[in-house]
């Protein structure tokens, strides 16, 4: 299979062979002149017209959910309260689509959510039965709490309890101003006609107040129960959860909702009027749920790539204003390739890295100056403050493009299971440099290095690529993943005309497979976990040298190990003690 996507917004980015030594080395993908893609492309299933979902009748409730509802029925007879409770929500959209929730928020008619929690207390300590936790969360509108929200663990089942309201916005701020609504008032104010859905736990019915929600969850699509636009400005984050849930069901966003968050207007009010860890956080939901790929495209179409991944002025090189569909072309190739069965298995956190790794590898040698005049990559730029993401993520995905571009070297030898040359890699050097001679500290002394005799000349790939793996550790095999998505760019020539940006997926999964089948072979699964052979206590004993050194020394023992795989701790110090011995005699 062959993934091929147009990409006349290319970023200009400096595509030269001179960045490697041996720029063949990476031809050997031949990624052109192939076949067209086959599969349906994620833009055609996005822009598919209609579709028909099938919706349950009725919903049906979990054990746990029939007690649930009971208690706060319960509440109402024991209290003696004119109440109406209702089920708000994605629970809804949920139950109707055939899913399993936990996420139930009741909302209240006619008190706030803190008095129905104290009634509820009340009722079950009736009943001599304990509340598990109860929580009162205050307003807090920079995290999109704009009303106060009490929440109670009944049956291992966190509950949200609120009251109906209705909303108000100025121009100005994102903050509405809370007054207590209807039911219809709070369902035209949500952010989605298939999440303005309610169960009314009273009647046991499901109400569609917009008149339009279930016919919306039925065809497949997502409108806003308001004009989009006005929507929008009121609030920009609904933007991205419409993005986002669209994204995630595979559903069509409306025509005029796709105008409204394309506009200009909107653009700059997301960009202004929404918090960079509310951005951040709606676009993990993105890349964590099961429709990235659909979502990283609605950002590039809707013209909303570059607010959300918004990049310093400065960057150089500097990306083409429409970089998004570069950066979703990699995403895309990759979302393909982890989701091969029999390619591996990754876990959550793995797979999230490894498609924000894609997404921005585009950006990887895209630096910025900061107010001191210091180089910084885009990347943790990106992370740090556009999104407002934890540090070691930005420092994973770094690590991830930096592996990349050094795994391209590897790739033919470890493909072929043959010798390679030292002078071939550029990055060796850097890799190497606790291998190099510590002249620094003794001139009369060369340590140990590739081209020494006693390593022999086949434990040269096992060796770089030992140490490689040492680096990176468990997300190897992404930047594999990455290194085979490069080739396909880094093989072609400076000037080359591109028309589009070919993906070989078989050729690549091939490939992977040889790889990983190499480095099972070499015993490298877990190489990062190995130990030196010889304690720093002993390293001193051995080489007389002082605590300081020990590190260098801890460096050359791996190496040795790598080189001699099936070599013991005797042997190392033998090895250690010959090295000293030439010192000396060269002293």
């Amino acid at each position: 299979m062959r993934l091929s996507l147009p990409i006349n917004t290319f970023i200009n980015l400096p595509i030269s062979p001179s960045r490697y030594r041996n720029p063949s080395s990476v031809a050997f993908l031949k990624f052109s002149s192939i076949l067209p893609f086959t599969s349906i492309s994620t833009k055609a299933m996005m822009d598919k017209k209609k579709q028909s979902i099938s919706l349950k009748e009725k919903i049906d409730l979990t054990e746990k959910e029939r007690v649930i509802f009971d208690r706060l029925l319960g509440t109402l007879r024991f209290c003696n309260l004119d109440t109406q409770i209702r089920v708000a929500g994605g629970w809804v959209r949920d139950k109707l689509l055939g899913k399993d929730s936990d996420d139930i928020d009741i909302a209240i008619d006619n008190m706030s959510g803190s008095a129905f929690l104290d009634k509820v207390k009340e009722y079950l300590s009736s009943r001599d039965e304990q509340v598990q936790g109860d929580t009162i969360i205050e307003r807090n509108p920079d995290q999109s709490k704009h009303l106060e929200t009490a929440r109670m663990r009944l049956y291992d089942q966190w509950i949200d309890f609120v009251n109906l309201r209705c909303e108000e916005y100025t121009e100005s701020s994102r903050i509405p101003k809370m007054e207590f609504g209807t039911a219809k008032q709070d369902a035209f104010r949500r952010d989605l006609t298939i999440n303005s859905l309610f169960y009314n736990i009273n009647t046991g019915s499901v109400e569609d107040l917009t008149e339009r929600g279930i016919d919306d969850l039925k065809s497949g699509r997502i409108v806003t129960p308001m004009p989009a636009k006005d929507t929008f400005l009121d609030d920009p984050l609904r933007v991205l959860r419409a993005i986002r849930f669209g994204a995630r069901f595979g559903f069509a966003l409306d025509e005029e909702l796709k105008q409204a968050a394309s506009s200009e207007e909107v653009r700059v009010a997301l960009g202004e009027k929404i918090s960079r860890e509310r951005i951040g956080n709606e676009i993990d939901l993105m890349i964590s749920g099961n429709g990235p790929v659909s979502a990283v495209t609605y950002l590039s179409d809707l013209k909303l790539f570059s607010v959300v991944f918004a990049l310093p002025s400065s960057s150089e090189p500097s990306p083409s204003e429409n970089c998004g569909s570069l950066c979703q072309s990699y995403l895309e190739a990759m979302w393909n390739l982890i989701q091969t069965p029999g390619l591996g298995t990754f876990s959550g956190e793995q797979r999230r890295l490894a498609l924000y790794a894609a997404l921005f590898l585009p950006f990887r040698n895209t630096i910025y100056k900061d107010d001191k005049g210091k180089s910084i990559p885009v990347v943790n730029h990106i992370f740090k403050f556009s999104m407002k993401r934890k540090n070691s993520d930005a420092e994973t995905v770094m690590s991830i493009h930096r592996t990349t571009e050094r795994f391209l070297s590897l790739i033919p030898p470890l493909q072929l299971k043959n010798d390679l040359q030292q002078d071939k890699l550029d990055w060796a050097n850097d890799v190497l440099e606790h291998w190099k001679s510590i002249s620094l500290h003794d001139p009369h002394w060369k340590s140990i290095s590739l081209n020494d005799p006693e390593v022999p000349a086949t434990s040269k790939i096992r060796v770089l690529a030992g140490f490689l793996l040492r680096d990176i550790k468990g997300f190897w095999r992404v930047a594999l993943l990455s290194s085979l998505l490069l080739c396909t760019v880094d093989g072609m020539k400076e000037g080359q005309e591109i028309g589009h940006l070919d993906f070989q997926l078989d050729k690549m999964r091939e490939i992977y497979l040889k790889i990983e089948d190499t480095i099972r072979e070499l015993g490298l699964d877990n190489i990062w976990d190995v130990k030196p052979l010889v304690n720093g206590r002993e390293i001193m004993q051995i080489a007389d040298i002082s605590g300081s050194l020990i590190r260098e020394w801890q460096q050359k023992i791996l190496t040795w190990q790598l080189a001699y795989p099936n070599g013991s701790a005797e042997e190392c110090k033998d090895w250690m003690r010959e090295i000293k011995a030439k010192r000396q005699r060269t002293e």
